[in-house]
């Protein structure tokens, strides 16, 4: 069986890089699943969870706060605007970042402050829930 390679880059650097059996990514318009062969692909994605299934089984998870995904038959590449790996989750700062961006949309006086509000209340909420996935028993 072939694999993809799946390399995951954000302005902070590389987060991920290598071999995969299968790739899950939130594309705009909805879940996408990446098989070895996929059709070329060029989409936004929405801030949410990119899983890496490994070749050898074991799930690795990423929360990506949106940005572009491209596919290739055996290459995945994730343009995340920022991106976390699942050990650097922290479920304080989440909590934080979400509570400093209702305030923002609270205050927000112009169309563009209450936009660019609702865009951060948007990440901030999908970080969090990303993180409280990660400490639940599955």
């Amino acid at each position: 069986m072939s694999n993809l390679h799946v390399d995951i880059v954000s302005a902070e650097g590389q987060i991920h890089h290598g071999p995969a059996a299968m790739v899950f990514a939130p594309a705009e318009m909805g879940d996408v699943g990446i098989a070895p062969r996929h059709a070329p692909l060029l989409t936004r994605m929405r801030p949410g969870t990119v899983r890496v299934k490994t070749p050898e089984g074991e799930e690795l998870q990423f929360f990506v706060g949106g940005g572009i995904l491209e596919v290739q038959p055996h290459l995945v590449t994730v343009l995340a605007d920022t991106a976390l790996r699942a050990k650097d989750a922290d479920e304080a700062k989440a909590t934080e970042a979400k509570r400093q961006a209702e305030q923002a949309l609270a205050g927000a006086k112009t169309e563009m402050d209450m936009k660019k509000a609702q865009a951060l209340l948007v990440e901030a909420s999908a970080r969090l829930e990303f993180v409280k996935k990660l400490k639940s028993p599955r």
